[in-house]
């Protein structure tokens, strides 16, 4: 059976008339009428008694009617979403991330990409930065965000990095003195409650490293496993944290215009490297390309520099 023959067919069947599934069609009489008997002879069955100059419909033609009409729905069907993929509007998109740009960073992002594509779907899955590159190795999931781990990456043929780095931003009551300067050092911070990550993660051994070179010891009173948490003890005045930019922009997102913290650059710079990774083997979709280049973009807002590809 042919496409032609079953929307000829179809339309004889909704119209009764081969003169008007001809002009619905914009074909003439005799393509119609040989579309039907090229029909009838792949079929081995007659669909229509002919009587009186018409044709009329044997029984078996309602079930063909009925089949042939998913048929066509489906294949329209495919037609657009076929189109909406090519022209990025349908699709469906996994990530995976570790929990700090889970929370409102990403999703933002992800409803300002998917705004003007209704048949854009989507997964956001929060894991460890150790999960995140699991999954990806396995081919699990479009893109993962995590951070940087080297041998994750130079010991993995399984995916492909590219790595950002991002400089630490000091999260500050904003009813504390030290949100009247432009930036914060070590010395600043002496003797002054923290609120950071637990000592084995690099941005927490990064700020040991910072304090020590002037002879200062972290006070730390508050660990979190990432960093959005630890903005509720800023917020209270309680500590004073060391933060990375998508900490501060997911804040900014969450509390709108009722903001208690501020952000200022931490001197000598802290750096915080991400890596956005993805699988090698599953095969990559236009809109997992694009999403993927929408998150270099927004890191690059944000103050990311991209150090390298692997």
């Amino acid at each position: 059976m042919k496409l032609n023959q079953l929307k000829a067919f179809q339309e004889i069947m909704l119209t009764g008339s081969v003169s008007e599934a001809a002009r619905k069609l914009h074909r003439t009489q005799p393509s119609i009428s040989a579309a039907i008997a090229s029909l009838e002879e792949d079929l081995e069955m007659q669909l229509f008694e002919r009587r009186n100059g018409r044709l009329h419909p044997v029984p078996e033609a309602q079930y063909l009617l009925n089949e042939s009409a998913q048929l066509l729905d489906r294949l329209e069907t495919l037609k657009r979403n076929m189109r909406g993929l090519k022209s990025l509007t349908t699709g469906h998109l996994e990530v995976v991330t570790m929990p700090g740009a889970a929370v409102f960073w990403l999703p933002n992002l992800i409803s300002n990409f998917s705004a003007e594509k209704p048949n854009i779907s989507s997964e956001v899955i929060s894991r460890s930065s150790d999960r995140v590159y699991q999954q990806i190795t396995a081919q699990q999931f479009d893109i993962g965000i995590a951070d940087y781990h080297e041998p994750q990456i130079t010991e993995n043929s399984l995916l492909k990095a590219s790595i950002f780095s991002f400089k630490c931003l000091c999260a500050i009551n904003i009813d504390d003195p030290l949100a009247q300067k432009e930036a914060i050092t070590p010395q600043d911070l002496r003797n002054r409650k923290l609120a950071t990550l637990f000592p084995e993660h690099e941005i927490s051994r990064n700020i040991e490293h910072s304090f020590s070179q002037v002879d200062i010891v972290p006070q730390v009173r508050f660990r979190a496993q990432y960093f959005l948490p630890l903005l509720t003890f800023v917020e209270r005045g309680q500590a004073l944290g060391i933060v990375d930019p998508i900490a501060a922009a997911s804040y900014k997102l969450y509390r709108n215009t009722n903001r208690r913290v501020t952000f200022r650059p931490f001197r000598p710079v802290i750096n915080y490297r991400i890596s956005l990774i993805r699988p090698v083997h599953k095969t990559s979709s236009r809109i997992s390309d694009a999403f993927a280049a929408e998150l270099e973009e927004q890191f690059m807002a944000i103050g990311a520099t991209k150090i390298s590809e692997r």
